[in-house]
Formats: C-alpha cells, sequence, structure tokens
C-alpha cells in the first residue's frame, strides 16, 4: 500500500509542477500580448480599450484621457495577478506627408568595418594570416595607434607609416571598445598588410514613407545590414538621393523580384541627410527648402489598424501610385519589431507586374481607411504575393 500511495504522491505532485509551468508561461503569453505603449488620441477613450481588448486582462476603468501627457495603466489577470504596467501617451493628431517614392540611401561607417580576415603571402613566400583569431567580422577600427580614422585610406595609411611595427588598434565590438594588436606582413608588392578586409560604406535603393511637417523622413521600415557579416551597420551618418527605377525583375517562388535602380549621385541630387540606421528604419531630415512631395494624411494608430482592405503606395513607372493588398494577421504586442502584421498583395496590375512584393519595394506606405498605418518590410521567399509591415507609429516613435 505504502508503494501505491508514494506513486500517487508522486504523479500529485508532477501534476501541480506541470499546472505550475502551464500556468507560468500563460502567464508569459499574457505579458507579450500586452503593449508597453499605446497612443491614444486626446479624448478618445476607444483606442484604450482597442489595445488592451485582451482576454482575461483587467484594466482600470477609471482611466481619464481627456488630459494630455502620460500615464501608467496597471494590467493584471481578473484583477488578481499583477501582470505589467503599460505607458499610455495622450498625443494630438498626427499628420504626415506620405511619399512611396525611391531614393538611393549612401552611408558611411562609425569607423572601418572588419567583415572579414584572410592570407597574406609575405615577401618570402610563406602564407600568413595576422589577424585570425584575434579580430572578429563586426568589429569596427576606431583608432591605429592613438589616432581616430573612419575611412580606409586613412587605415592604410596608418599602417604603411608602421614600418613594420606592431599596429595598435581600438575597435568597438558590439559596443565596447577593445584594444587589439596586430603585426603587419610585409608583401611581395613591398606593402604591409594585416589581413583584414574592410568596409567604410554602402549604399542601396530603397523606398521613402513619409516626411513630416519639420522635413523629418523615415523610410525602408528596417534597417541596412553588411551583406557579409549580417549585422545592422553602425553609422556615422549620410546622404540621400533622387533615384529612378529603371527595371523591375519579377518575384516568383524561392526567388525574390527586384526593383533596380540608377542613383543620382550629382550633387544638386541630393536631397537630405541621413542620421539614424535602425531596427525600423532608416531616418534623416530633408535639405532646408525642400517641399515634401505627395499628400498630407493622418497617422493611424495600431489600435485602429484591422484585417482586411489596405493600399500601398509604390513608384514604378515615374509617380507613385496605389495598389490594394489585404491585412491578413496583426501582432498588436510586437513593440519595436518590424513585421507587426502580414499583408498579401490582391491588385491584379501588380501582381501581373512584379509577382507581389519584391526586394527595392521596403519602406512603400501602407494606408488603410485614408491614413497611413504602416510601411511594407520584408517580402515571403515562398510566396512574393505576401509580405510583412511595420506599424507607422513603430518608425515614428
Amino acid at each position: 500500500m505504502s508503494k501505491k500511495r508514494n506513486y500517487r504522491l508522486f504523479l500529485f505532485g508532477f501534476l501541480l509542477a506541470d499546472l505550475a509551468a502551464a500556468g507560468a508561461l500563460g502567464i508569459q503569453e499574457l505579458k507579450e500580448k500586452i503593449p508597453d505603449t499605446v497612443y491614444l488620441r486626446y479624448g478618445e477613450e476607444e483606442g484604450l480599450e482597442e489595445s488592451l481588448d485582451i482576454p482575461l486582462v483587467t484594466y482600470p476603468e477609471t482611466i481619464d484621457v481627456s488630459e494630455r501627457g502620460s500615464y501608467r495603466i496597471p494590467c493584471s489577470l481578473l484583477g488578481m495577478i499583477p501582470l505589467k504596467a503599460v505607458q499610455a501617451e495622450i498625443v494630438e493628431d498626427q499628420w504626415v506627408y506620405v511619399s512611396g517614392t525611391p531614393v538611393g540611401l549612401y552611408m558611411e561607417t562609425q569607423g572601418v568595418l572588419i567583415v572579414d580576415t584572410g592570407e597574406i603571402t609575405n615577401e618570402k613566400g610563406i602564407t600568413e594570416e595576422p589577424a585570425a583569431n584575434i579580430v572578429q567580422p563586426g568589429d569596427y577600427i576606431l583608432e591605429v595607434n592613438g589616432k581616430g580614422i573612419s575611412r580606409k585610406k586613412e587605415l592604410i595609411s596608418e599602417i604603411e607609416k608602421c614600418g613594420g611595427e606592431k599596429v595598435e588598434l581600438l575597435v568597438n565590438r558590439k559596443g565596447e571598445e577593445i584594444p587589439i594588436s596586430l603585426e603587419p606582413v610585409f608583401t611581395q608588392e613591398e606593402e604591409y598588410k594585416l589581413g583584414i578586409w574592410v568596409r567604410d560604406n554602402t549604399q542601396g535603393i530603397g523606398t521613402l514613407t513619409y516626411i513630416d511637417q519639420e522635413g523629418k523622413f523615415g523610410a525602408l521600415g528596417h534597417g541596412i545590414s553588411d551583406t557579409d557579416t549580417g549585422e545592422l551597420l553602425d553609422v556615422s551618418g549620410g546622404e540621400l538621393y533622387q533615384a529612378q527605377i529603371i527595371s523591375i525583375i519579377r518575384g516568383t517562388r524561392g526567388i525574390p523580384g527586384e526593383l533596380s535602380g540608377y542613383i543620382e549621385y550629382e550633387e544638386d541630387k541630393k536631397i537630405g541627410t541621413i542620421e539614424k540606421n535602425t531596427d525600423i528604419g532608416i531616418f534623416g531630415e530633408l535639405f532646408s527648402g525642400m517641399e515634401p512631395s505627395g499628400k498630407k494624411v493622418k497617422i493611424g494608430y495600431k489600435q485602429e489598424v484591422k484585417k482586411g482592405k489596405a493600399q500601398i503606395l509604390i513608384e514604378l513607372e515615374g509617380k507613385p501610385e496605389y495598389y490594394d493588398i489585404e491585412i491578413t494577421e496583426i501582432y498588436g504586442s510586437r513593440q519595436d519589431s518590424n513585421k507587426s502584421f502580414q499583408i498579401q498583395v490582391t491588385d491584379p496590375a501588380l501582381l501581373a507586374r512584379t509577382g507581389g512584393i519584391v526586394q527595392g519595394m521596403s519602406g512603400s506606405p501602407i494606408l488603410q481607411d485614408g491614413k497611413l498605418i504602416g510601411a511594407v518590410t520584408h517580402v515571403f521567399v515562398q510566396d512574393s504575393s505576401k509580405g510583412y509591415g511595420i506599424f507607422i507609429e513603430n518608425m515614428l516613435g
């Protein structure tokens, strides 16, 4: 009997532990569904109800949104178990100019980016790899022998000056500054080299999403990463140029399409400066005197986004045009994600021309009920008619 009793106690204890784990997991999932921040229009309480309409989640019903400012709203499980506090920002209506036009992006890195290490043949014909297992792809060289650098040519010049002596580098590795010593190799071409592949700039074409009334712009809806390291580029700044789409490569199953364009790098084609490269977009400011183009529209917050019909604004042939899409899934709790909702292209004209979403469309404005609600960010490789969008409020911060 004691063995049976012990076995039952063991099963009971195991069941309790399993229930506790399931409960903890369920609570964590509820927390993830609750947004960290909600933007509410001055005087509109409905926005709060829509944002926090989550099963089992309760919050005080006496929140007053008739005053401007910020409020902390405690949320709980059925009014008993505290979950998290939501920051409610009471704001006036926001208006921006929607764009949809292609732009050229030129950005310089914050320091010289190391993308890889490699072998070098020295003056005697012997292969060496002086930087292997010392530097890492993704390191940014900030200084050489105590001198600050930002361009490749400066790095090459300082290495040549060393005369074969050890080179002292200061690198930024994931936010930490690390001193590193490397011994240069004298090559058969009578040059000193460190055995590193580097980059100090990047360029490409994307779509301008919006321009606000102060001339600040947002584009792409995601950041630009290095093609070799896959990491988001740490940039010191850059320029925004006019660009033209010259051809369209149609997307097919398993092969993303592409908008091929031409960046006009002439000085008079430069239209603004790039200040930030982030996970949620490229941001900067148009030059003084540049008039925003595009229609002025109201911002739609994420609680206003709904499944169903919407439109994207894209320039394929000389001017931006609207194309029909469907919003199929919404992920309201993904705070800083650039995958806030799923979209599917339904417009026959766009499907015939591009196959759906293609590379270069990132940043194309998404509108619903006349409001700017987001921007295109990603395409599904296996089905180019589908992709992701980012909430515009994430880009506006």
